[in-house]
């Protein structure tokens, strides 16, 4: 059952994905920024709804009280990354929207990639050392002031449940640069739709906003053990739940 529902979804994703991408492509040129976000932001919710129809997977969100403390304001926002779905709920459930910062790569991805390089988002080529996060700052500050929120995953890779991996420092450094408050967000989204894997299993996703952290004068190193410590602890509690 649980491979026949697994199946059933990914011809969902490919025929919405498809249906809606080209729908995008046509209408993108007609559209502002934040107006060609929201149609664009239409398929992760539809793929989100999907995934709760077809494979039995709910969530719940934890912490919402400060996505909307910061409505309105500049903010970095910092997940775990273990799953495809975050990539999928975030930018459609969060009421702010999202410029992700991810490799140039999945620009290359059909329907989707173009999407996304049609969209506000900062694309990095990883190879370029310290002038890829020279390219981050230069239009994380243009896209704050466009009332976007920055995203990053700081792990840099989906991760297996429990797994740790080094934090990347390019949201506690640009968080000190530009004085931006760090908005931590965890879940549990892998014990039921793991990296790279086929079969999803049934079940509930929370997902828990953690209070802002704020640079303060403090160095990008300290700022980025904060925003680890407090990720990490929590997502590993909300394994364990699961």
């Amino acid at each position: 059952m649980a491979l026949l529902r697994s199946l059933l979804f990914f011809v969902f994703q490919v025929v919405t994905l498809t249906v809606w991408g080209s729908l995008f492509l046509l209408v993108a040129p007609f559209l502002n920024d934040h107006r060609r976000y929201a149609f664009a932001m239409r398929w992760p919710w539809i793929s989100t709804w999907g995934a709760r129809a077809l494979l039995g997977l709910r969530w719940q969100l934890e912490g919402a009280e400060v996505l909307a403390q910061f409505d309105g304001k500049p903010a970095i926002v910092c997940s775990k990354h273990q799953s495809a779905w975050e990539t999928l709920f975030l930018p459609s459930h969060l009421k702010t929207p999202l410029c992700f910062v991810f490799k140039k790569e999945l620009l290359r991805i059909p329907f989707f990639g173009w999407g996304i390089g049609l969209l506000p988002m900062i694309h990095v080529d990883r190879s370029q050392g310290r002038q890829a996060y020279e390219s981050i700052q230069s239009q994380a500050g243009d896209r704050l002031g466009r009332g976007f929120w920055i995203a990053f995953f700081p792990e840099g890779t989906r991760t297996l449940p429990g797994q740790k991996v080094r934090y990347k420092n390019g949201a506690a450094r640009l968080a000190t640069e530009l004085a931006v408050p760090v908005i931590p967000i965890a879940h549990n989204a892998g014990v039921f739709w793991p990296r790279n894997a086929w079969i999803k299993r049934p079940g509930c996703i929370t997902v828990k906003v953690g209070p802002a952290i704020y640079p303060n004068g403090r160095s990008p190193d300290a700022v980025l053990e904060e925003i680890e410590h407090w990720i990490e602890s929590e997502s590993d509690g909300l394994v364990r739940a699961a």
